[in-house]
């Protein structure tokens, strides 16, 4: 048995507790100064807290680290804007900077951990070009890290599915191999198919026992009668729990009426969503989604790829995007916008318990703020950080 006391903590910003830590799992929390379970002092490691705010471990529900230059030189901007343009410039390039590669996925999953990121779901390029290489490079990038970032895997059809003979095979050979879901792009402006790309992600899903995540950046009326054709397939194959909307830009851009009905829609079948918040969206309508039970997700999409050179790995900076689009004001708006980067997370990552409680895994991050809105607001340097019981983050440097 492995113990590791944390001191002095205040979660949430609340009051001083210790927290005591068993096997890389939280087993009590009591009033600072005591440290104890079951009636004794823990021997094992002791770290302390400071009277810092303590949060539970960020996760990063929408990434995608196979495929970027991060610790590279400078790569400049090129190629043509949309998603198109996007596509054909990174198949161009890639093999040029070395994507995807495990010591690039390991540069990344770093940074996510410096910035207190515990857990990921990542998107993971599927293609006739680089087949599964991408996510054994993942997988490989994880291992090195000694699992401290836990690791969920969306094999991406990034070139698309039906326009790209081959790449169902390589989507079906993926979640026969571990991953945990397998992502769609697009289906009508892609394939220029949007009932037989579904139908086809939908088999393997259900075959499989995977979920599905697809990439929908389409706008408007088109977006949304995707959304539809998503909702009616997922009921039909009693998926509910495991279809997830990435992006879905059109959601925020529709009618009052439309939107609701949709929202109806997505919350019966058991639907997620995940954005990356970017500035120039229209808002989600989040408080409907949040009645609806729709559960939303944060992720930092991209960081420095052949798509952006922007980002930097940091999950709070992206709740702070979305408190700004969504003009959170509040106390508690603002802290929920710092839920949706911890604990509303846990279902992307297939956690029960995601949370500063006993039973939840011990991913814990440390920061020097009053409160949950004064973290967000700031986004202050992670002092610490824990995973799995482990230290990987001390005044703010990296211990792995």
């Amino acid at each position: 048995m492995t113990s590791l006391l944390l001191a002095d903590v205040r979660p949430w910003g609340g009051a001083a507790v210790d927290v005591t830590i068993v096997d890389g799992v939280i087993s009590d929390l009591t009033p600072a100064g005591t440290g104890r379970t079951d009636g004794q002092r823990v021997d094992g490691q002791r770290v302390d807290g400071r009277g810092l705010l303590a949060l539970p471990g960020f996760v990063n529900a929408h990434a995608h680290v196979d495929k970027s230059w991060w610790g590279q030189p400078w790569v400049s901007y090129g190629g043509q804007p949309a998603t198109q343009g996007r596509i054909a410039h990174e198949r161009a390039e890639r093999d040029k900077y070395g994507i995807p590669s495990a010591a690039g996925a390991k540069a990344v999953l770093r940074e996510f951990l410096r910035h207190g990121t515990t857990a990921t779901r990542t998107h993971v390029d599927v293609d006739l070009g680089v087949g599964l290489r991408g996510i054994a490079g993942v997988l490989e990038a994880a291992a090195d890290l000694n699992g401290a970032v836990e690791v969920e895997i969306v094999a991406f059809p990034q070139d698309g599915v039906l326009r790209r003979p081959g790449v169902l095979d390589l989507l079906d050979k993926a979640a026969a191999e571990g991953a945990t879901s397998i992502g769609g792009l697009d289906p009508a402006s892609i394939d220029r198919d949007p009932v037989g790309q579904l139908d086809a992600l939908f088999e393997i899903a259900a075959r499989r026992g995977v979920g599905i995540d697809i990439h929908l950046h389409d706008r408007g009326d088109l977006g949304a009668f995707q959304y539809e054709l998503i909702a009616e397939r997922t009921l039909q194959e009693g998926l509910q729990g495991k279809v997830n909307v990435s992006h879905g830009f059109a959601l925020g851009e529709l009618s009052p009426a439309r939107r609701t009905e949709l929202v109806d829609q997505l919350g019966a079948a058991g639907i997620s969503w995940t954005t990356v918040a970017p500035p120039t969206s229209a808002p989600l309508p989040f408080r409907e989604m949040r009645a609806a039970g729709v559960p939303i997700g944060l992720g930092t999409d991209g960081i420095r790829d052949l798509w952006s050179p922007y980002g930097d790995g940091d999950l709070l900076q992206v709740a702070r995007g979305f408190a700004r689009l969504h003009g959170l004001r509040t106390d508690e708006d603002l802290t929920y916008a710092v839920e949706l980067a911890t604990t509303h997370g846990a279902g992307f990552v297939h956690r029960e318990n995601h949370g500063l409680t006993p039973g939840a895994r011990a991913d814990i991050v440390l920061l020097d703020a009053e409160n949950a809105p004064d973290v967000l607001v700031r986004a202050p340097r992670r002092e610490v950080v824990i995973t799995g019981g482990q230290v990987v983050v001390r005044d703010g440097e990296l211990q792995i």
